[in-house]
């Protein structure tokens, strides 16, 4: 709350799962005059720019929710690690500990195992499209995906579901959208079947 109240900004914001706080230092920072204070319900990343943030405790969907957030400044404050360490080598932020802090690390490139059975040339194809929205996959290329993993069970058999989260990953996918892939693969090695609309039901990727 101090490394967040020193940078230099907009309005500082604090978001809490509910209105109700226990943390006394939370509560010390709400009382701050102009700052204000909001519960996750109803409020989203996108609400973020321009301002100085406190998000405490985010689960998996609200930190993906952060994706293109233009916020001066923004503090996260653990639920748990599994919830954030996917995203924090991601994001590659500031982790202030107690009595340290650690820098962003240096940039590593990821060179995941190719992929395939051209799931590869799958997966960059909907990424490439992916990134051309604000909003991350729409329901287009959802709908592809699920319709090929039916229409050609062979092709993903040998795919895991990590080795696909890795690739999404490498190739820059919102957390979003990662999680929504890797969801549909989990889901059809389950043996679970997809509703897909009329005009992709018979799809198939060249």
């Amino acid at each position: 709350m101090k490394w967040l109240l020193a940078q230099s900004g907009g309005t500082v914001v604090v978001v809490t799962p509910r209105r109700d706080v226990e943390s006394a230092s939370i509560k010390r920072l709400i009382a701050q005059p102009g700052a204000h204070h909001h519960a996750w319900r109803g409020f989203h990343g996108g609400q973020f720019d321009g301002q100085r943030v406190l998000y405490a405790w985010p689960d998996r969907q609200r930190l993906n929710d952060l994706w293109n957030a233009d916020a001066d400044a923004i503090v996260i404050i653990e639920w748990g690690v599994d919830e954030t360490a996917e995203w924090i080598e991601d994001v590659n932020p500031i982790q202030l500990l107690p009595g340290a802090t650690i820098d962003p690390a240096p940039r590593k490139t990821a060179t995941p195992e190719p992929l395939a059975n051209g799931v590869d040339g799958i997966l960059e194809y909907v990424a490439g499209m992916a990134a051309g929205y604000s909003s991350g996959l729409k329901w287009n290329e959802e709908d592809m995906l699920k319709a090929d993993m039916m229409n050609r069970p062979d092709r993903w058999a040998s795919i895991t579901v990590d080795q696909l989260r890795a690739k999404c990953r490498a190739l820059g996918m919102r957390g979003a959208d990662v999680d929504t892939i890797a969801g549909f693969l989990q889901r059809r090695k389950e043996g679970r079947r997809f509703n897909v609309r009329s005009s992709y039901r018979t799809f198939q990727f060249k």
